[in-house]
This record gives structure tokens, C-alpha cells and sequence, in this order.
């Protein structure tokens, strides 16, 4: 038995053996590029892990938008007025709607029971479809004939952090790939200049859940949704250091490639290929990110129909960039504006708090539809609006003018990409508790949205851990009444 080496050794011996090429490698391509003889990489280009590919059946959308209204947004103060609401206000709600439910802050439910909260705001009909809004949202009221209402989402988890997850990975644990990452891994994207899913923030501070919203999960990395900032560098060090000319950075590019290319070969690893693709996406984006996130190139016109000021940080702006990213091939386009956690807190929350926010969103939510039609692309992008649940239609124990969050029925709307403008889908009974008809899971949209992808959502698998996951679990139904 040979004794035991030093680690000192080990290491030593390990640069030597392994590193001794790559040295090499560098030395010559410093060589060859002096002698003019160096004028391509010895390595192949590798195809792109997110080329476009062709789904399991024709597509009807191209991409993705979905605004991710963060925190519940309340659908008795927005979409779904109840007049009998309104007439047991202030009275306790009937047993039969609460027996055997979980809410969330259940101590001080089992303690006193709420009573009933009829909403302060006022509703009115707009459009040939007579669709319901009420007074928060009096630009989105303008397009309500290119959308079509959900009124009976159905979600499993009642806390904001896991309920996001829940909502975009189809599990409230963490670590499941994100609903962008499945469908660039499944279709790819047509930009090869920017990613093919990329996560817009807007709001005082993040989702809950943080990156977890958009992770790539057990999927390789490349299929990650990546973060953008609407100033300065759209991601942080994008540029190239002082002294770092486009054409000795394109050089040391080309030998990275060649040593990743070798270790590759040598080991199948998928994450050496995303490395790679990285290094070229982040080259390419040096170019085209700066005059992405640069909105002074817009008409005045379009600028003043969003709201958005280019240099500043805000939903407008996001909404402007969602339009120019799926202008330019990418997937799939996340946007998130917080606070929309409206409890009590003596009416500051449901009432100047929703106020708020509703003024922070409603302006250019209704003018990315208008654009997205204008230029063009509404027919193959899809727009999604909504949060992670809704609102209970009883009032607080400690509050009575704010809500608790309610998974059992809530209200999103969609726009575009295949879907039946102007339908109204789903009905939930006299106080708004539960669906009494067309009851939608989260499972049920995250395969309907697939599917107007090109994607079977039973199909679009990976197996990690010895089994096949798929975004959906192994539940989930395509909701064909909502498709064109």
C-alpha cells in the first residue's frame, strides 16, 4: 500500500497534471495571435442551450409577459363586487362557509369570529362586455374587451413567501425550477443577445421569496431567470474594466472557450456548457442591454401613455421594458410590484395603501396592452395579471377594515397569446368564499400557459433524483375554455 501524500502534494501535483495543458494553451494562443496565425478559436462554437426549439405542438403565443401583482391583491376592492357582500356587512359569517377551512393567523380566528366586509369603493361596467372594475383601476376599465377575467382561482398555500413559489414552481419548496426556467428549457428563446427570461422589480422591496420565484432549480443554470436593473447597467458588472479593449476581451473569450470546451468533452458536465454560454451572453449583452434599458429612443407619446421617465425605477418603466424584451425575441418576462399585502392597520393598507399602488400599476398595465396591439405582438404574447391568492370577504378580528388572505377563490386576468379576449370565466358564491363554477387551480394556469406555448405540460419533464418532475406535479387540467 503506497503511503499517504501531503496535501501540499496533492495539490501541487493536481496543477501540474491538469493545469500543465491549459497553461500550454494560453502560452500558444498568445503565440499564434502574434504571428497572426490565431484567426479563429480551435473549438467549434457549441449550439446555444436556449436556441429556439420546436414545442410539442403549434404554439399560439411566442412569449410571455406576467405581472406579479406581489402580496394578494384584493378582488372585492378590483373585479368582483357583491351586493350581497354589501347587505350582511358587519354581521359574522355563516358557519357552513368556514367549517373545516385554514386561513392564515388561525389563533385569532379560532378566538372570535370575523364578520362580513362590504368594500368602500364603486364598481361600474365597461366595454361591450360589461365587465365589472371598480373606481382603483379606471385605465385598465379602457381594456377590459382584450381581457379575459378568472374570478375562480384556487391556490394550496395562504403564506405570501410559499404561496409565490407555490405559484411559480408548482410547489410551495423551495428549489423546484421556475415557470420561466421550464419554458426556456422546453422552447428555448428566440434572442440570442439577451436572456431568454428575464425578472423585472419594481415596488419597495422585493417578492417574498426572493430568487427562489425565479430559480432554475435542479434545471442547468443557463434556464435561470435573470434579474435586470431599468438603469444604469441592466446587470451589475456588465461592462469591461478600464483598459479592457472589445478585442483583447474577445481573445481571452475564445481561450476560455477552448479550456471549458476541453473540460466538457471530458466530462459531460451540463454546467461547463452553461459556463460557456454564460461567458458569450454576457459578451453579446455588453451591446445590446445598454440600448435595451434606453427609453429616451421611445415616441413621447408612448412614454406619456405608460407613465414611465427614462433613468427612473418604476413599474411604468418595467411595463416599457417587458414590451422591448419581447420585441426582441425573449421568452419569458417576469415583472414584480410590491406591496400589494393589504390587512388593516386602521384602514391605512385597504384603503390609501391600495390607493397607492393601484396608481403605481393600473396607467401602464392598460398601455402595455394598447402597445403590445400598436406594435403588433399582443396575438403572440401573453400577458398574465395576478398574485399569489386573494382576499378573505370577512374583515380582521384585530382590524375589521382590512382582509386576510383567502386561497380559495381570487381573481387574475390574462390578455393575448391565444386567449379569448372579452370571456369572463368562473363564478364564486353570494359572499365571494368559494367557486361554485369553473374553479381554477394554479396548477390548471401554469398548464393552460404552457400549452398556448406549444408545451404538453405532462410531457415537459426532467428527471432529477430518480424520477420525472414536471412544473405541474402530477396535477393540473388545460383550460380549453379560455383558448381562441
Amino acid at each position: 500500500m503506497e503511503p499517504l501524500q501531503s496535501a501540499d502534494a496533492i495539490v501541487r501535483r493536481h496543477f501540474f497534471r491538469e493545469c500543465g495543458l491549459g497553461l500550454g494553451t494560453m502560452a500558444l494562443a498568445s503565440l499564434l495571435q502574434q504571428e497572426s496565425l490565431h484567426a479563429a478559436p480551435s473549438q467549434p462554437p457549441l449550439p446555444s442551450p436556449v436556441a429556439p426549439k420546436p414545442g410539442h405542438f403549434p404554439a399560439k403565443a411566442k412569449s410571455v409577459i406576467f405581472l406579479f401583482m406581489a402580496g394578494g391583491p384584493s378582488q372585492f376592492e378590483l373585479f368582483d363586487p357583491k351586493p350581497e357582500l354589501q347587505k350582511w356587512h358587519g354581521q359574522a359569517i355563516p358557519d357552513s362557509f368556514t367549517k373545516g377551512k385554514r386561513f392564515a393567523f388561525m389563533d385569532t380566528f379560532a378566538k372570535e369570529k370575523p364578520k362580513l366586509l362590504g368594500t368602500k369603493r364603486k364598481f361600474a361596467q365597461y366595454g361591450q362586455t360589461g365587465t365589472w372594475v371598480s373606481e382603483c383601476l379606471p385605465h385598465t376599465a379602457k381594456v377590459v374587451d382584450d381581457l379575459t377575467f378568472v374570478h375562480s382561482m384556487a391556490t394550496n398555500v395562504f403564506n405570501h413567501g410559499p404561496a409565490k413559489v407555490f405559484l411559480n414552481t408548482g410547489s410551495p419548496q423551495f428549489g423546484r425550477p421556475s415557470m420561466g426556467s421550464w419554458v426556456t428549457y422546453g422552447i428555448g428563446s428566440e434572442s440570442q443577445s439577451l436572456p431568454g427570461f428575464v425578472v423585472l422589480q419594481s415596488g419597495p422591496r422585493g417578492p417574498r421569496g426572493g430568487f427562489q420565484n425565479w430559480t432554475s432549480g435542479f434545471l442547468p443554470t443557463t434556464y435561470q431567470g435573470v434579474p435586470f436593473r431599468s438603469g444604469g447597467d441592466p446587470i451589475i458588472n456588465l461592462s469591461s474594466p478600464a483598459g479592457m479593449t472589445a478585442d483583447r476581451q474577445r481573445q481571452t473569450l475564445d481561450v476560455l472557450r477552448d479550456l471549458n470546451s476541453q473540460r466538457l468533452q471530458a466530462t459531460g458536465d451540463a454546467e461547463i456548457q452553461t459556463r460557456i454560454a454564460a461567458y458569450e451572453m454576457a459578451f453579446r449583452m455588453q451591446k445590446s442591454a445598454p440600448d435595451l434599458i434606453d427609453l429616451k429612443q421611445e415616441p413621447r407619446m408612448i412614454l406619456d401613455d405608460y407613465g414611465a421617465e427614462p433613468g427612473k425605477a418604476s413599474f411604468a418603466n418595467n411595463c416599457l421594458l417587458a414590451r422591448r424584451l419581447v420585441q426582441r425575441g425573449v421568452r419569458f418576462v417576469q415583472l414584480y410590484h410590491t406591496d400589494w399585502d393589504h390587512h388593516g392597520n386602521g384602514g391605512e393598507n385597504l384603503d390609501r395603501g391600495l390607493d397607492k399602488v393601484c396608481l403605481e400599476t393600473d396607467r401602464a398595465c392598460a398601455a402595455l396592452i394598447r402597445d403590445l396591439k400598436r406594435t403588433g405582438l399582443l396575438d403572440s404574447t401573453l400577458v398574465v395579471w395576478g398574485g399569489e391568492f386573494g382576499r378573505t370577504p370577512m374583515g380582521e378580528i384585530r382590524d375589521t377594515v382590512g382582509r386576510n388572505h383567502h386561497i380559495d377563490a381570487y381573481t387574475m386576468w390574462m390578455a393575448g397569446g391565444g386567449i379569448k379576449p372579452g370571456v369572463r370565466l368562473g363564478q364564486t358564491d353570494e359572499f365571494g368564499f368559494s367557486p361554485i363554477a369553473d374553479r381554477v387551480h394554479v396548477h390548471d394556469l401554469q398548464a393552460t400557459i404552457l400549452h398556448l406555448l406549444g408545451l404538453d405540460h405532462t410531457k415537459l419533464t426532467y428527471r432529477f433524483q430518480g424520477r420525472d418532475f414536471r412544473l405541474t406535479d402530477v396535477h393540473g387540467e388545460v383550460v380549453h375554455s379560455l383558448l381562441a
